[in-house]
């Protein structure tokens, strides 16, 4: 299954309207198995760990700690196999669908949430964690290596809600020592009740903008809940006036330091 236009036009329209859309397949279930072996790897190797692309996303990430949602950004630079799944081909012909053909897609991160344990990731918006100079033209594309069901934290999207800029946001728990990002209590108040759950079988995606306002719920199931998270972007725009995101100034992290310390070796 590799495929010049995985998404149909219908498809296409839908992502348009509404922010998000949720497919079946966009690679194969040899992939899959393929996939799950080399994610089981890093995560077995926290790789990356000591550059601070390993990490906690939900907690403060010390060292002994077990980590309640364990994250890997740019997995292919420790796993370069992933560049010749079918799924990046598949993900970049489907980018190029919704962004054009400038859109250049990579695996941007791999989130773990273990079995019984695995944190929620809090209602956010993917843009609230980028530069606040630009107005951003990108996707996430999130896909699943086993089920994805509301038990074990599928994905939820506000439909429509693409349409808004970035808004308040804080570090989880108010903690500036966390690395995840959540809705302010105000703007976590305004969600009301128009939500949209997306259960996928393995090798499904969903895509969301990064303006989407959108959620997965904690890991309640026996079996761990993985997924790989690819970016797509086309050249944004420079803010007219700029902004800025005080959630992420305030950052003080372990990954932070680790990263920090990590450049100062080379």
């Amino acid at each position: 299954m590799t495929a010049e236009k995985p998404l149909t036009d219908e498809q296409i329209a839908f992502f348009q309207q509404e922010g998000y859309l949720a497919i079946d397949a966009l690679t194969t279930p040899e992939d899959v198995a393929e996939l799950r072996v080399i994610y089981d790897r890093i995560f077995e190797q926290r790789a990356g760990r000591d550059e601070g692309n390993q990490f906690d996303l939900a907690g403060t990430d010390e060292e002994g700690r077990k980590a309640a949602l364990p994250q890997i950004l740019n997995p292919a630079k420790y796993a370069p196999e992933l560049l010749e799944s079918v799924l990046i081909r598949n993900a970049t012909a489907a980018a190029k669908q919704l962004l054009g053909d400038e859109a250049v897609c990579r695996f941007a991160h791999a989130i773990y949430k273990p079995p019984r344990t695995g944190a929620e990731t809090p209602w956010h918006q993917d843009a609230a964690y980028w530069s606040p100079e630009w107005i951003h033209k990108s996707i996430s594309i999130w896909v699943p290596l086993q089920p994805a069901t509301p038990e074990n934290g599928c994905m939820e999207f506000v439909p429509g809600s693409q349409r808004q800029d970035v808004v308040p946001h804080q570090s989880i728990n108010n903690d500036p020592r966390v690395h995840g990002l959540e809705l302010t209590p105000e703007e976590l108040a305004k969600l009301g009740e128009n939500i949209v759950a997306c259960p996928l079988p393995p090798g499904g995606a969903t895509f969301h903008g990064g303006y989407m306002l959108h959620h997965a719920g904690a890991n309640r199931s026996d079996i761990p809940r993985r997924a790989l998270i690819l970016s797509a972007g086309a050249p944004g725009e420079k803010r007219n006036p700029p902004r800025r995101f005080p959630w992420m100034e305030e950052k003080k992290t372990a990954r932070m330091e680790r990263a920090a310390a990590a450049a100062d070796d080379t």
